[in-house]
């Protein structure tokens, strides 16, 4: 199993895990509470059922001196469903029905004394299993003075079976969302899991270029460095391997630079320091430090259009951004081409342009030209790069808010534009 795989389905079981524990607590908190209110509802009935009764008996004594006859009569028609009922006088012996069971004759007897009882019971009332009841028991006066027990019983099977639904859809309830919440934590670890996949992706595909990158000039000095030592040659011969070492290894420490540079981006650790200042005065430099270069590839290097620019950058970034656009320019243009910069001011935006006559970019590369260590077929025949100089050129153009377009026909050159955020008008320009 793939370790990103693996890493998914732990996520998953975390998250399953975790619902599960939070809903089994949250499911005995429920039903710990929804339990309760059905033993309070089952003695709030027991009490409705003996003042029921009470009422009823209360009302035939006060209809007439009737027998005894009468006030059984009444009684046996008071029906509430689910709920047997006993009538006992003062001294607990049986009126309705006759037959009372020993522990309702007990709770009668505690009732006739305290004035009322609640207890709990077992009887054998069907087959050998013993049934849990419940009983209430209440006494009370008529207006001629007698004194009568009442007794309300219930079958707790009823409380039982109103538990049992209770689990059942409780449990119900728990299976389906432990099913969704372990579709829901696979999809959401496949989410979480998508960014880092890309990244090992893009650090895997990072590594293998950069090791690509820097296995020609180390080839090239492995193979010079033999070639040299391979037998006694002149003091010039030694001094040309030198001067090939040399540019080799030039080449190699830029490669390393850029790599260092993008490993700093990646991880945070290059400080961006800000400060008020003029992209013209950048923008002249920039141009110093590559027309040497221009001169060696025969291009023609100059500045169309110079303006008072105010831009709030980190100089020394800013002045790699311009390096980079006029050293790509210059290597990207054939001998006898020519490599143009211009600064402007326009709305309070800096706008910088490097434009020139060079070989373009085909619309096929276009789209990747900031990748990291890309390169077009052209690129690889002119130029000895690595691809990593418009990767942080457009890393400095987000970093000051800058937008960086570049357009480019092959055959006739290529522009690209930068244009710096405003500078708030209070700000001091040094």
């Amino acid at each position: 199993m793939k370790p990103l795989t693996r890493l998914r389905l732990q996520l998953t079981a975390w998250y399953a895990g975790t619902f599960c524990l939070i809903l089994f607590v949250l499911g005995v908190l429920v039903f710990t509470v929804i339990a309760r209110r059905l033993a309070e509802e089952l003695d709030e009935s027991l009490v409705d059922a003996t003042q029921a009764a009470e009422r009823a008996t209360q009302i035939r004594e006060s209809e007439a001196a009737l027998g005894p006859t009468h006030l059984v009569d009444a009684f046996s028609e008071l029906v509430i469903p689910e709920r047997r009922l006993y009538l006992l006088d003062s001294t607990g012996t049986p009126i309705v029905p006759l037959e009372v069971p020993e522990p309702v004759l007990n709770v009668a007897a505690i009732a006739a004394k305290a004035g009322s009882d609640d207890q709990r019971f077992k009887l054998d009332r069907h087959g050998p299993h013993q049934r849990l009841f419940q009983a209430h028991a209440e006494r009370f006066q008529v207006r001629g003075g007698r004194q009568y027990i009442v007794v309300a019983v219930a079958d707790r099977i009823e409380l039982e079976d109103r538990y049992a639904r209770l689990i059942a859809a409780l449990a119900a309830g728990a299976v389906g969302a432990v099913l969704l919440v372990a579709v829901g934590g696979w999809f959401l670890a496949w989410k979480a899991i998508e960014p880092i996949e890309r990244n090992l992706a893009y650090v895997r595909r990072f590594v293998a270029d950069a090791a690509h990158e820097l296995r020609t000039p180390v080839s090239v000095l492995r193979s010079r460095a033999d070639v040299a030592l391979s037998r006694e040659r002149q003091p010039e011969a030694y001094v040309d391997a030198l001067t090939s070492v040399g540019l080799e290894a030039e080449r190699m420490g830029r490669i390393v630079d850029d790599l260092l540079t993008l490993a700093r981006v990646d991880a945070g650790e290059r400080a961006i320091v800000r400060q008020q200042l003029y992209l013209d005065d950048l923008a002249l430099d920039a141009v110093s430090g590559v027309r040497v270069l221009a001169e060696t590839h025969g291009v023609d290097l100059d500045v169309t259009e110079f303006e008072e620019a105010p831009v709030e950058a980190d100089p020394t970034l800013v002045r790699q951004l311009l390096v980079i656009l006029l050293d790509n320019a210059v290597k990207f243009t054939p001998t006898g081409g020519r490599v143009s910069l211009s600064v402007r001011s326009t709305d309070g935006r800096a706008i910088v342009t490097v434009e020139d006559t060079g070989v373009g970019i085909s619309a096929a590369d276009l789209p990747r030209i900031y990748d990291r260590f890309y390169r077009g077929d052209d690129a690889r025949r002119r130029s000895d790069g690595a691809g990593l100089g418009l990767s942080i050129a457009k890393w400095i153009a987000d970093t000051h808010g800058a937008e960086i377009e570049l357009v480019s026909t092959v055959g006739q050159g290529t522009r690209v534009t930068v244009r710096f955020s405003p500078v708030p008008q209070t700000a001091a320009v040094v």
